[in-house]
């Protein structure tokens, strides 16, 4: 416990412990029955928490929140949320923790070497995004998707993220905060049918904060790093 207080700022712990207690909070008022919810939005916000230190293991966190989380997108047909955490989230996590770990801050193994990607290569993922976006369309229509077009809109924003995790660039983090945001939107949705999913809508609100942190602490590390050097 020492060295973990150590490890994390007084801020960093205040926000993943209030999270926390915002999520236990909301499955015990609208849910109390589906622990995989509360077990994969536990996972996900330490998971978040941890990549704002540029640390890999929250990396493998990810994909096990993956696993959960498409589980429980498939209960409530939401196609697009369970392809794109199965076929798309949890695999490039997977290269993102090998990434991470192979681009080691001064050989510190507990922080990433943070990237610069270049103009050339923001045209590309664009285009890349914009590809990904219309064949999901497709897919997902096809599917009978519950709420096509935010489901849609999540993939878009799922892609860009990933896709800046496994480069390491700290704007991974603001992609994910666009995504929360879409999913928070999802998930009300989805309360209107069934209460209990209140507590995924709030767990992405927990999500949202500590990704707007994750990009504020990515840029420090940035900085840091390059004054270093």
């Amino acid at each position: 416990m020492t060295k973990l207080t150590h490890y994390f700022s007084k801020t960093e712990l205040t926000l993943w412990s209030r999270s926390i207690l915002l999520i236990l909070l909301s499955f015990l008022i609208f849910d109390r029955t589906n622990y995989m919810t509360l077990a994969a939005s536990l996972l996900g916000v330490t998971s978040i928490i941890i990549n704002a230190k540029g640390n890999p293991i929250g990396q493998l966190l990810m994909v096990i929140f993956s696993l959960l989380y498409g589980i429980i997108s498939y209960s409530f047909a939401y196609y697009g949320e369970m392809i794109t955490y199965l076929g798309m989230t949890m695999p490039m996590a997977v290269f993102a923790l090998i990434s991470w770990l192979r681009h080691p801050y001064n050989g510190n193994r507990a922080e990433v070497q943070v990237n610069h990607i270049s103009k050339k290569e923001v045209i590309f993922m664009s285009l890349l995004t914009l590809f990904v976006t219309l064949i999901f369309y497709f897919i997902l229509a096809t599917l009978n998707t519950t709420n096509l077009v935010p489901s849609t809109l999540s993939v878009t924003t799922s892609f860009l993220a990933v896709y800046l995790t496994f480069r390491r660039s700290p704007y991974f983090s603001l992609a994910y905060a666009a995504n929360d945001i879409i999913l928070i939107i999802l998930w009300i949705l989805a309360s209107i049918t069934n209460t209990r999913y209140i507590s995924v809508a709030v767990c992405f609100i927990a999500f949202l904060a500590n990704d707007i942190y994750g990009f504020y602490s990515w840029r420090r590390m940035e900085k840091r790093q390059s004054g270093a050097n």
